[in-house]
């Protein structure tokens, strides 16, 4: 939990953000979780009222405390999805929660960030189609259960076959990439997958999980990225999304690198390569 604040400042202390872009959020609403969850699921959350093999599938301990913080969480990747619309580019210091389902969570995942801010964004009509790049190494399969009948939006997770989790439900494209599957082979990989989807698919919006968990010495990755392969993978996407002057969202994801610090200096990558894009 400490990657969430520990990037917050380390990002701040080597000015690739300033105080002044730095928004809040306020706890998302009920009636914009319930987009795409249950109505009992949301509010169980909220109340502490999950049973026991809830919480152990959800793998995080409950408390008022993660209640909060989910939906701080929720509301900011709406949050960064307006603000992308409206300035090209946006992240959330967190999100990117894409193990969740409607009826539950899992996989250190509680709400789906991503599937409620389509759903808000889309219903509120700032946005028509929209493209998730999912490129975190655990398959989204709370976001591709939730969007599996929405043609106006498209789920891609390039990720590790053999890993969590073990049911897959199909994304519009997924690929599973085989153990230690390295930079040249990922990136290259990757490519090739986002010009196939951009001549399949034209979205008014995107979504970008850049968890770090490709990354060789992550703990639970099982794939062999180098920090250079992985800020090369942050490159291709926010090149290839933003030449086509389409609004972009950045999102955490998971990662588990060996250290804290580790851990940080990974998940920052993906924001100073947008600073250096000049956003």
């Amino acid at each position: 939990m400490k990657k969430f604040s520990g990037l917050h400042d380390y990002l701040l202390q080597n000015r690739t953000i300033t105080g002044a872009e730095i928004v809040e959020p306020s706890m998302v609403d009920f009636a914009n979780l319930i987009t795409a969850h249950t109505d009992r699921y949301a509010k169980a959350v909220w109340t502490g009222e999950l049973d026991r093999k809830e919480i152990r599938r959800m793998g995080l301990p409950w408390s008022k405390s993660l209640a909060i913080r989910s939906r701080l969480a929720v509301q900011g990747t709406i949050n960064a999805g307006l603000m992308a619309l409206q300035d090209g580019l946006a992240g959330n210091l967190a999100g990117g929660t894409h193990h969740s389902m409607p009826d539950h969570g899992e996989g250190f995942c509680v709400y789906n960030d991503v599937a409620v801010a389509i759903k808000v964004l889309k219903q509120s009509m700032w946005v028509n189609k929209v493209l998730v790049i999912d490129c975190d190494v655990h398959q989204g399969n709370g976001t591709a259960f939730i969007f599996v009948d929405n043609p106006d939006v498209f789920t891609f997770s390039i990720h590790g076959e053999n890993n969590y989790p073990f049911k897959k439900p199909p994304s519009d494209l997924d690929i599973g990439l085989a153990d230690k599957t390295g930079d040249a082979a990922y990136n290259r990989t990757l490519i090739s997958a986002i010009d196939e989807i951009f001549n399949r698919f034209s979205p008014d919006l995107v979504f970008y999980l850049g968890g770090i968990d490709p990354l060789e010495k992550d703990h639970f990755g099982r794939l062999s990225l180098s920090l250079n392969g992985l800020r090369e993978r942050d490159q291709i996407v926010i090149e290839t999304v933003t030449q086509r002057n389409l609004p972009l969202v950045l999102l955490l994801s998971g990662g588990y690198a060996p250290t804290l610090e580790e851990t940080v200096v990974a998940h920052a990558q993906m924001y100073e390569v947008a600073k250096e894009m000049g956003f």
